[in-house]
């Protein structure tokens, strides 16, 4: 669903290091089976007729014919990656990276691609870019708080909606900090290739150590959907003042403040459960499966609810605006204003999570996928800031107390 959460250059060894594990436990299985009796089978003999399964540091082959090239679905241990080999001489795998004709060094793996540097870049833009974003919220919040005659329903909304994007800034920081510091992780990220194809065993972790870790990540995912939510609940305010002739706005901020909060909550926690009754490995920040349809389901629906009430609030919009100019000559004046309402309401309904929504991670790659990430990270990172500006620095109420404030100080 989001960018936020991206597999760390430590785990993913980690993962590497328990497929090497499970895959050398196949071999001594299968290897004594193929060879029979015979032990002078070696592990390429084209007279045999066929390649023994192998560990190459990555995948775990199974057996092959030779002049034959073996493609391998791209593992769920590795982060954006296809793999193929060919059985054949000098070496019983040739093995090459799909679309890129090498086999990158693994310490090249990295959280948002197979370049440290894209990493890096990605991490600075979105440390950035939430830091930002939190003081502009902080200040933003304050102000709001401070002046009295900005108290009411609109503005409660807005503040609800400017501490959901503080929450989800300091959990990322958190999680971050969880997941880059003290873990045996660590420890793992100067391990070389040849270490991975020598090393049969993955070190034991811990449980124990995790546990901060998963609660740090369980807080995250839950201010992620809060913030989602906040995101809708602006979205279903706007619509109801539009299109409710009688909306008591007191009456519906209870409901409002119990569906942000509250809701995201709800699924969070069941997926807390059964995580830990069903999956509780390592942190909680790896993918388990099919479980991560019980979060992500819900904030999908939170999106695409609210990007149909963004087209339906602009064609209002637009159709009030043709009345109101109907039969002036000057229509660029009126597409004008629609631009700019079009603007103004895009960072408050998230109208930038639709336009990846529908491409998963693991499908894309190369200069795309590269694409999808940089344009995640700078919108989701920066979407705080945006809403403060406009929702409060640049609100017409709030200049006006600001001035009347310093005219009577």
């Amino acid at each position: 669903v989001d960018a936020d959460d991206v597999i760390t250059k430590e785990e993913q060894i980690f993962l590497l290091l328990k497929a090497k594990a499970k895959c050398e436990r196949h071999l001594k299985a299968k290897v004594p089976k193929v060879q029979g009796d015979d032990p002078s089978v070696s592990l390429f003999s084209p007279t045999d007729g066929f390649c023994l399964p192998e560990w190459d540091g990555i995948v775990c082959w199974p057996e092959g014919v030779p002049g034959r090239v073996v493609a391998m679905p791209c593992p769920e241990y590795i982060y954006d990656f296809n793999h193929k080999g060919g059985c054949d001489s000098p070496s019983p795998w040739a093995l090459c990276a799909a679309q890129q004709g090498h086999l990158p060094h693994v310490t090249l793996f990295s959280p948002s691609f197979l370049l440290q540097e894209v990493f890096d870049r990605l991490y600075l833009i979105y440390t950035v870019g939430y830091s930002i974003s939190l003081g502009s919220l902080t200040v933003a919040v304050l102000i709001l708080g401070y002046f009295r005659r900005l108290h009411c329903t609109r503005n409660y909304i807005h503040m609800h909606l400017f501490v959901s994007f503080m929450l989800r800034a300091v959990s990322i920081f958190v999680k971050d900090a969880v997941l880059y510091s003290g873990s045996a992780l660590e420890e793992m990220e100067r391990i070389s290739e040849e270490d991975l194809k020598s090393i049969t065993e993955a070190p034991p972790a811990d449980k124990s150590q995790f546990v901060g870790c998963k609660v740090a990540v369980t807080f995250f995912l839950y201010f992620l959907a809060t913030n989602y939510y906040w995101i809708l609940v602006e979205g279903l305010y706007l619509h109801s003042l539009i299109f409710m002739a009688f909306f008591s706005e007191k009456k519906y901020l209870w409901g409002f403040t119990l569906f942000g909060w509250g809701l995201p909550a709800v699924f969070v926690t069941v997926w807390a459960s059964v995580r830990a009754t069903l999956a509780d490995t390592e942190c909680w920040d790896l993918s388990a499966g099919n479980l991560k349809w019980i979060i992500q389901v819900p904030i999908l629906a939170a999106i695409v609810v609210n990007f149909i009430l963004f087209i339906n609030i602009i064609r209002v919009l637009a159709t009030k605006l043709r009345e109101t100019n109907a039969g002036r000559c000057d229509s660029r004046q009126q597409y004008r204003k629609l631009l700019k309402s079009t603007l103004v309401l895009m960072p408050l309904f998230g109208v930038h999570y639709i336009v990846f929504m529908a491409m998963p991670y693991t499908d894309v790659s190369g200069i795309l996928w590269q694409v999808q990430m940089h344009y995640e990270m700078l919108f989701n990172s920066f979407q705080g800031f945006f809403v403060a500006i406009i929702y409060c620095f640049c609100n017409g109420e709030v200049s006006h107390e600001y001035l009347h404030s310093l005219l009577f100080w």
